[in-house]
C-alpha cells in the first residue's frame, strides 16, 4: 500500500452491480470514448484535482453563478455544485437525442395549435377532455388566438435519462420556462479554464452559440409586418431562483433585461421605456409565469406583469415566448400521451421512449398505485424543480400512509412511475476528496423558430449528489457535469 499521497483520481472508486456505468464497462474496461480522457487525467493525484476542482469553484463564484434552494423555513443562495469531470456522448447516441428531442417539440407544438382550436385529438378520442379541463395550466383566455408563425413552445426541455438496460428515456418534458442552459455555457467556461489542455485531444461541439441561435429563432418568429425585431428577455426580478440565467440570456443575446415596470401597452402595442423615449418591442422572451403576465387578464394584484401585454399579443402585435398556456403540454398526466400525440400529429413512431406512468384518475390505475407504492416514484402534474416527489422504497410507514391520503384526496394531481435506475456516472465528492457513482439526467434545450429547429448540442447533466439518491436537480441539492458531444 502507497501513502495516501499516492492516491490517483479512480483508486477508491467502486462500481456496483446492476447499475449502468456511463464510464466503466461490466468487467471494469474503460468505454472507448473516456479512454483519451483517462490516459490524460486518470494518473492524477487526488490533490491535484481537489486544486482543479477550487480553481472551477472560484470562477462559479466570480461569475455570481448561484441559485435559490428552497427550504421549509428560508431559502438559501448557494453556488451551483459542479463537478469537472466531464460526460461524454458519441455522435450516433446524440443523433438519437437530438432527433427525438426535435421530434417531441413539433409533435407538442402541434396538440398546443389543437387543443386551443379544433381539439380534434379529442374529438378523435386519443386525449380525453377531462386532462384538459382539469389541468391549471389550461388557459381558455389562450383559445382560437394565434401565436406569430403558430409557436407555442419556442424552448423546450427535455429530461431524459438511460436506463439499467442502456436505452434512453424521456422522463418529462418541460416547456413552460425551462432553465439551466446558462450553467450548460458556464460549465464549459469553467473546465476550460481548469483543464484548458484537454480539448486539444476531444473535437467537441461548441455550447457557446446557444444565445446567438435563441436570438435568430426568436427573431424569426416575430409579429407580421415587423422588419428587425426588438427582443426583450422580462425576469420577474432578482430575487428570482434562475435571475443569474435571465441576466446571462440577455446579456449573451445582446438584448435588455426588463421588468414589468420597464415596458408598457399603448394602442395594443408594447413599448419599452428608455432615456431616449418609448422603444416598440415585438418580441418578449419571458421569464414569468403564466398568471403573473398581465394582471388585466390574470391575476389582478400581480406586479412583475405588464397591464395590456395579453391584449397586444391576442391582436398579434408582439411575440411571447414561450406562449401563455403552454403547460397544459408539459401536465405530467398530458406526457403518458405523447407517444400517441407524435403519432397522431407527425405520423411517426416515438424515437424516444416513454417511462411507463399510471394516473392516479383512472380507479384501477389509483389502486395499483396505492398496493404498489414501494415500488413507485409519485409525483405531483403541475409541481416543478424536483418538489413534492415521493420514492417509495425511501418512505417509513407514516409516510406511506401520508402519501396515500394525499393520492386518495386528490387523484388527478398525481402520477406514478416504476422506479427506474438512473445511469451513474464517477463524481467527485468534496466532502470525501474522492470519486464515487452518482445518478445523472440530461436535460437538452430545443429551439422552435419559424421552419427551423435548433438542439444545443450539450445539454445539461444534472447530478444527484447524495449517495443512492434519484433526485437531480439543483433546488433539490443537485449539482452538474459539464456535457461533451463529440464531432463526427
Amino acid at each position: 500500500m502507497g501513502s495516501p499521497m499516492d492516491k490517483t483520481i479512480f483508486s477508491s472508486y467502486v462500481r456496483k452491480e446492476g447499475l449502468f456505468d456511463e464510464v466503466f464497462k461490466g468487467n471494469g474496461d474503460v468505454k472507448s470514448v473516456y479512454q483519451k480522457l483517462l490516459d490524460l487525467y486518470g494518473s492524477r493525484s487526488i490533490e491535484d484535482y481537489v486544486s482543479l476542482n477550487n480553481k472551477a469553484k472560484s470562477s462559479f463564484f466570480n461569475q455570481g453563478i448561484t441559485f435559490q434552494v428552497y427550504g421549509d423555513k428560508k431559502s438559501q443562495e448557494k453556488i451551483f455544485p459542479f463537478d469537472l469531470f466531464p460526460r461524454i456522448i458519441d455522435p450516433a447516441e446524440w443523433e438519437i437525442i437530438e432527433k427525438g428531442a426535435i421530434q417531441r417539440s413539433l409533435a407538442l407544438n402541434h396538440f398546443l395549435w389543437d387543443v386551443y382550436h379544433d381539439k380534434k385529438i379529442v374529438k378523435d378520442g386519443i386525449v380525453p377532455i377531462e386532462l384538459l379541463s382539469s389541468s391549471p395550466n389550461y388557459l381558455h383566455q389562450m383559445m382560437n388566438v394565434d401565436p406569430p408563425s403558430k409557436i407555442y413552445n419556442h424552448i423546450s426541455g427535455t429530461d431524459i435519462i438511460k436506463h439499467s438496460d442502456g436505452n434512453y428515456y424521456v422522463l418529462e418534458d418541460n416547456i413552460r420556462c425551462p432553465s439551466g442552459v446558462s450553467y450548460v455555457i458556464c460549465n464549459r467556461t469553467a473546465l476550460k479554464r481548469a483543464l484548458f489542455g484537454v480539448f486539444n485531444h476531444y473535437k467537441t461541439h461548441t455550447v457557446t452559440n446557444y444565445a446567438e441561435n435563441l436570438l435568430h429563432l426568436l427573431e424569426s418568429v416575430k409579429p407580421p409586418g415587423v422588419d428587425s425585431p426588438v427582443c426583450v428577455v422580462i425576469t420577474p426580478g432578482m430575487f428570482n431562483s434562475a435571475y443569474y440565467e435571465h441576466s446571462y440570456l440577455a446579456k449573451a443575446m445582446g438584448v435588455e433585461l426588463v421588468e414589468g415596470r420597464d415596458l408598457f401597452v399603448e394602442n395594443d402595442f408594447v413599448y419599452m421605456k428608455t432615456t431616449q423615449g418609448p422603444v416598440r418591442v415585438d418580441v418578449v422572451y419571458r421569464r414569468v409565469d403564466d398568471l403573473f403576465i398581465d394582471p388585466m387578464e390574470f391575476h389582478p394584484d400581480s406586479a412583475l406583469g405588464v397591464p395590456g401585454l395579453f391584449a397586444a399579443y391576442r391582436q398579434g402585435n408582439v411575440t411571447i415566448a414561450n406562449a401563455p398556456g403552454t403547460g397544459v403540454a408539459d401536465d405530467k398526466a398530458i406526457y403518458t400521451y405523447v407517444p400517441d400525440i407524435i403519432k397522431y400529429y407527425l405520423d411517426e413512431e416515438p424515437i424516444l421512449k416513454n417511462v411507463h406512468t399510471y394516473h392516479c384518475s383512472r380507479p384501477k390505475e389509483l389502486q395499483y398505485v396505492l398496493d404498489h407504492i414501494k415500488e413507485l416514484v409519485i409525483k405531483p402534474v403541475d409541481e416543478a424543480g424536483g418538489y413534492g416527489i415521493s420514492i417509495g422504497n425511501n418512505l417509513t410507514k407514516d409516510e406511506i400512509e401520508r402519501v396515500k391520503s394525499e393520492v386518495k384526496a386528490n387523484p388527478r394531481k398525481y402520477v406514478a412511475q416504476p422506479i427506474m435506475s438512473l445511469s451513474v456516472h464517477p463524481t467527485y465528492i468534496d466532502q470525501k476528496e474522492s470519486f464515487e457513482q452518482r445518478h445523472v439526467d440530461l436535460r437538452t434545450f430545443t429551439v422552435l423558430g419559424h421552419d427551423q429547429q435548433f438542439v444545443l448540442k450539450g445539454g445539461l447533466t444534472r447530478v444527484a449528489l447524495k449517495e443512492g439518491n434519484l433526485i437531480v436537480n439543483s433546488s433539490q441539492g443537485g449539482g452538474s457535469k459539464d456535457t461533451w458531444v463529440l464531432k463526427q
